[in-house]
């Protein structure tokens, strides 16, 4: 049984991103199924999914990036990269607070993650996303985080010090109880006869917190949704409100109470800006729509509203500083009933991941779907779930092109297919194996004998790459120095040499020892076109029978990609 930690300290943090992003990903439908505030757009489960998905991948980083194996992380580290990963990923409005939350706890956590340290940051974090959203309402997300910072600080009120056990346990029952009451302060929950949404799923990212320092998760009841009666949890306390009647209590400040007429578009992008750039944007979305929530500091901000001129927003951020990671939904696309003229759906589309502009590209004339993948960026399921959308077809052959994106390309199909897309996740590990199925990919023939042809065709390529090493490291070919490179064949580094050229040369000999028809190089932004040709010209000297295809990539991580088949 692992040791229960007596601080939050890194590994606790990842513990509980983990553990977070588990207890969502079980609650995600319940959640989004109980989303009547502010819009009914059934996706608040979803939306704290994949803000947390994105903290959880950015604390993995982290730890990926330590040099020493013997010990894990600073805890300033973890905690800030939680944050920051929550703070670039997140979604929604929900989605949006809990970053601030986050943000919040983590500026406390930083310099500490004991019991003292942990009731602050509760405290912190309450007072900071109240202070992010426009017009604060009770009966929400920062209801249920206030009351869980005040049950945490209550623990010290006599004068004694509480563990961490106990003000984990403290806030946990706070919020619960907290949770329960949201249908007596909010009437269309009442009318609705469920909790908050986004108040269910902070309750489920502090009962991961529970399971961190205790090692049990919180004891979880019947599941309920709209027009059922609640059940008991943990002693009592309530996830639901009875059906009938519609208590008295305040209706929201800037909102439509019945979730359905109001702004037409949902606006979400990333922001850097200076401090006073953001209070006049602050001031002017206030103007235009409602459901303003701007998180974030330190010259990154994200900034998410609801308005009827998405491009007003928009350039409005334009005026403050640089937005990008632009999202604009429209709701009543989302709940299925836009009346807009909506052009049929096409039968089939591909989606495809790309490290480069280049292939991206190649890609998009191919007829494809492409998402980018930038060096350190790697894409969210959100994402592949947008790409998949824009695709707007019945059927989708996803290429995810990286070994490490197959759980998240699996949770983004699963997604896409709650939806009533036929997705086929077609399982490639390289960007050359992507080209490889997209070549032979063929829109008329049967969806199974395409994704059958697209995957053999992947299959029987084999893929490399050219790195730079970092610093020094045991490989499967030897001990690698700081600025060797290293080529890497099927994702293990079988080649060390002194120079791109040599070592291109050797990793092609060894992968055209067993044979190949066709050799595709994929250049990086700053390789020169002469290593192309002498690469072409050494498979031409050495192997008559073998093709050659050129492609550029763009800024991508590595100088060289190399396919065989």
């Amino acid at each position: 049984m692992p040791q229960l930690p007596d601080d939050l300290n890194a590994v606790a943090v990842r513990t509980w991103c983990s553990l977070a992003l588990e207890a969502l990903g079980r609650e995600r439908a319940e959640i989004d199924a109980i989303n009547v505030y502010p819009i009914a757009d059934g996706d608040t489960g979803t939306n704290l999914y994949l803000t947390v998905e994105s903290a959880a991948a950015a604390v993995e980083a982290v730890f990926a990036a330590h040099e020493t194996g013997a010990t894990a992380p600073a805890t300033a580290d973890a905690v800030r990269a939680m944050a920051h990963g929550a703070l670039i990923g997140a979604r929604g409005n929900s989605g949006t607070i809990l970053a601030q939350l986050l943000r919040g706890m983590a500026g406390v956590l930083a310099d500490g993650g004991d019991a003292a340290h942990l009731r602050l940051a509760l405290t912190r974090a309450a007072d900071a996303a109240r202070r992010a959203v426009a017009h604060p309402v009770e009966g929400t997300v920062l209801t249920v985080a206030a009351a869980a910072a005040e049950a945490a600080a209550g623990e010290s009120a006599a004068g004694g010090e509480s563990d961490l056990r106990t003000v984990v346990h403290a806030a946990y029952a706070g919020a619960l109880a907290a949770l329960a009451r949201t249908p007596d302060q909010l009437a269309v929950l009442g009318r609705a006869g469920v909790v908050d949404a986004g108040g269910r799923g902070l309750v489920a990212v502090l009962g991961a917190l529970v399971e961190t320092v205790t090692g049990q998760a919180p004891v979880r009841g019947p599941r309920t949704g709209p027009g059922r009666t609640p059940a008991p949890v943990d002693g009592g306390s309530v996830v639901g409100l009875p059906v009938g009647g519609t208590p008295e209590g305040a209706g929201p400040l800037d909102c439509p109470e019945d979730g359905g007429a109001g702004p037409a578009f949902e606006v979400i992008y990333l922001l850097e800006a200076r401090d006073e750039q953001v209070a006049r944007l602050r001031t002017r979305l206030d103007a235009l729509g409602d459901s303003l929530v701007v998180v974030g500091g330190d010259g990154l901000w994200h900034v998410h509203v609801h308005v009827d001129d998405a491009g007003a927003a928009v350039e409005a951020g334009v005026e403050a500083g640089r937005p990008y990671r632009i999202r604009i939904t429209h709701f009543a696309t989302e709940s299925g009933h836009d009346l807009r003229v909506q052009a049929e759906p096409t039968q089939r589309a591909v989606v495809v991941v790309v490290p480069g502009d280049g292939l991206a590209g190649l890609c998009t004339e191919a007829g494809a779907t492409t998402v980018i993948a930038r060096p350190g960026e790697p894409p969210a399921s959100g994402e592949l779930v947008d790409a998949i959308r824009r695709a707007h077809a019945r059927e989708v052959v996803l290429l995810p092109n990286d070994a490490a994106l197959r759980h998240t390309a699996a949770a983004a199909a699963e997604q896409a297919r709650t939806e009533g897309v036929r997705v086929a996740l077609v399982p490639t590990r390289a960007a050359v194996q992507g080209i490889a199925a997209l070549a032979v990919h063929e829109p008329d023939r049967g969806f199974d004998e395409d994704v059958v042809a697209m995957t053999a065709a992947a299959g029987a390529t084999r893929y490399a790459e050219l790195a730079v090493a970092e610093r020094q490291s045991w490989t499967m070919a030897g001990i690698c120095q700081a600025g060797d490179i290293l080529g890497l064949i099927d994702g293990d580094v079988a080649v060390i040499g002194a120079d791109v050229p040599a070592t291109a040369r050797t990793v092609l000999d060894r992968m055209l020892a067993a044979g190949g028809e066709l050799v595709t190089l994929v250049l990086g932004e700053d390789v020169p076109d002469s290593l192309a040709d002498v690469l072409e010209e050494h498979v031409r000297e050495g192997y008559l029978a073998v093709d050659t295809v050129v492609y550029r990539g763009g800024h991508q991580r590595a100088p060289l990609l190399i396919g065989v088949e």
